[in-house]
């Protein structure tokens, strides 16, 4: 078969392995957090991983708070106000990891999933995962079940699709995203970054948004990243259909696209300039209390989000 699928039991939880036999093209997922630790394609005889990752299962179960290296965020994202917010009139208090005053990157990036499924045939590769939260982080007392479609395919085409169902005997609120750092070889100075957005979400001082919308149209054409850091949030201009990103160097480019459920993207720049978050959301910062892009969901209601990484040599 032109795809494969590898499943390494030697550490703590298993690592899969998604595999193009033709290219070369690899992705590889952690069934710790569901994350993905490796977006890799081959040029010129050298293997080029995108993603920048964890050495280890156990690195990344020790230092997954640090920085939230491609973590899950579910089921809130980014920072929550004090990490406090009003379901049904009763006052919720979010007990999980905080940076600062705030909740920051919702409650089950540390999960270890079960590998549901795996496939492979000429056309793909893939896995499923699967975890069951039952509800035990106070703050948010409401069981759902989370299932994570990782799926390789030819020209270098990656997507994951989330699928999240209330397991709960109540309505629940629920976003979802993702929280990846992509890495083109050399420094984010000499990337260009590119998407369709021309609104900003509007943040205070602690990165909590004000619930407004600035106008930003730095990057709808272009824009060389030399000196410029990120920590901001963008509201996505889904008229033409899918919107796009691209990140791009001299040598390649990674295209991501995601589906209307997320109609977000945040970008984060740490301040080594090796690697950019880029971080697909159903809903802005905070939408537990701003309810900007928040979804409830009823008994037993599923919804699905995707978002597709594509990377093309230059």
């Amino acid at each position: 078969m032109s795809f494969e699928v590898f499943v390494d039991h030697r550490q703590s939880s298993p690592v899969i392995t998604l595999k193009d036999n033709l290219t070369q093209t690899s992705a590889e997922i952690y069934a710790f957090g569901g994350i993905l630790n490796a977006f890799s394609i081959l040029i010129d005889k050298k293997n080029n991983n995108l993603v920048a990752g964890f050495n280890s299962v156990s690195d990344a179960v020790e230092n997954i708070t640090n920085g939230f290296k491609s973590a899950k965020l579910s089921p809130f994202v980014c920072r929550m106000n004090a990490g406090k917010y009003i379901w049904e009139e009763e006052s919720m208090q979010i007990e999980k990891w905080f940076l600062g005053k705030h909740a920051i990157h919702g409650i089950i990036y540390d999960a270890v999933y079960q590998i549901q499924t795996t496939k492979a045939d000429d056309q793909s590769a893939s896995v499923e995962l699967y975890y069951s939260y039952p509800g035990n982080v106070k703050g948010y007392p409401f069981p759902y079940l989370i299932q994570v479609l990782w799926k390789l395919e030819k020209r270098n085409k990656l997507t994951v699709t989330t699928t999240i169902t209330n397991a709960s005997a109540l309505n629940i609120p629920i976003t979802d995203g993702w929280h990846p750092y992509f890495t083109l070889g050399d420094s984010v100075d000499d990337y260009t970054l590119q998407f369709n957005s021309t609104q900003q979400v509007a943040f205070d001082s602690e990165l909590i948004p004000t619930g407004k919308l600035i106008n930003d149209e730095r990057f709808i054409n272009g824009q060389l990243m030399n000196g410029i850091f990120l920590d901001n949030c963008f509201l996505l201009d889904q008229k033409s259909g899918h919107p796009t990103c691209i990140l791009r160097n001299k040598n390649l480019q990674l295209i991501i696209e995601p589906t209307s459920n997320y109609p977000y993207m945040q970008f984060y720049t740490p301040d080594d300039r090796k690697k950019i978050a880029i971080e697909n959301l159903s809903a802005a910062p905070d939408a537990f209390n701003n309810k900007m892009g928040l979804h409830i969901l009823e008994p037993q209601e599923t919804i699905n989000f995707s978002t597709t990484y594509s990377a093309v040599k230059l």
